[in-house]
């Protein structure tokens, strides 16, 4: 499964080497309430089939309409607003007055689409500068602190290469994790070197790596869009992948189990080579305190506060799983209580 965006930028390239004219659409700044966020992307192609999305529907009708009404004229980049006004608003379902702003680029000669895609595939983070009155690109490498910019012509998009997501065990807990891990786009990988559980494993999508867990975080050269999870219950399995993932720029690393067995589980840790700092960065006990019992809440649980990390979210203390009752995972009571 390609990330969104990637698909968005593989269209393109697939479209112009086949000889047809499209254009590239990114929002580049949003005010009010508004469906997607900047830097989301949309294909759009002469005949008005578009992959991607800018608003979740009504703007991309708009798109559509033009296409198919007056073809691709544009020569090149154009600076695009939606939804000034509160009628606008309205008509392009944009809600509580948002208005949307995006950058359309017709890809004529798109030199640069196929650099940067060999680029994400290498697992580069890479910045786009887009000079708006003369149409010229540039790609350069880019920091994980970068965001999109308009700073006067140009125009800056940040692309990288898809989140990941290695899950340590792959118990009924896992499968869950995994399934809504890769609806949200996450490169899911599970690790688990016990037959009994590879045997048992029920998610298509994503296959179960015969290995040990420590030697796979290595292998994986984890970086800084990368998150592990250990779900085993198994110290020889958990904690060995974590000491592992700690020393690496994982944005997440984070293991399951009771106030009482993180702590212990951090003691350990620094048994090895591990350092206190590095220690510190282990989530534990994992997840967000919303009453989650059954392994489909406790995989949400998980995700929401993965999904915060990722975000640069802070978590009060109150939200932590810290604060429940107890919870069944993969068969296991885990208690949580604080």
């Amino acid at each position: 499964m390609e990330s969104i965006d990637i698909d968005v930028l593989r269209a393109c390239q697939q479209w112009a080497d086949s000889g047809r004219a499209c254009e590239l659409v990114t929002v580049i700044r949003t005010w009010g309430s508004s469906p997607r966020p900047e830097g989301a992307m949309l294909a759009i192609r002469d005949d008005g089939r578009v992959v991607g999305s800018v608003s979740g529907g009504c703007i991309e009708d708009e798109l559509i309409d033009r296409v198919r009404r007056e073809g691709i004229t544009r020569t090149r980049p154009e600076i695009v607003t939606y939804g000034v006004t509160g009628d606008e608003a309205h008509r392009f379902g944009l809600p509580c007055g948002g208005t949307i702003q995006l950058a359309v680029e017709p890809l004529v000669g798109a030199w640069w689409m196929g650099p940067l895609l060999a680029r994400l595939a290498n697992r580069y983070l890479v910045a786009r500068r887009v000079n708006i009155a003369t149409g010229a690109v540039s790609l350069e490498p880019a920091t994980a602190s970068m965001a999109l910019t308009l700073a006067g012509d140009v125009l800056t998009t940040v692309h990288g290469p898809r989140w990941r997501l290695l899950i340590i065990g792959a118990g009924q807990l896992s499968q869950f994790l995994a399934r809504i891990a890769v609806a949200m786009d996450y490169d899911v990988s599970v690790c688990d070197p016990r037959e009994e559980y590879r045997d048992g494993w029920q998610v298509d999508a994503v296959e179960v790596i015969h290995a040990m867990p420590d030697d796979l975080v290595i292998d994986m050269e984890l970086d800084h869009r990368s998150a592990v999870i250990a779900l085993t219950h198994d110290p020889k399995l958990d904690d060995l992948a974590l000491m592992e993932a700690l020393k690496s720029p994982a944005f997440y690393v984070g293991a399951i189990g009771s106030r009482l067995n993180s702590a212990r589980r951090r003691e350990r840790l620094k048994e090895f080579d591990v350092s206190d700092a590095q220690v510190a960065k282990l989530r534990g006990p994992i997840g967000l305190f919303i009453g989650s019992k059954t392994p489909p809440e406790i995989a949400i649980s998980i995700l929401a506060e993965l999904t915060a990390a990722k975000n640069g979210v802070a978590l009060p203390d109150a939200m932590r799983t810290a604060g429940g009752k107890q919870v069944i995972a993969d068969g296991m009571s885990c208690s949580v209580s604080r």
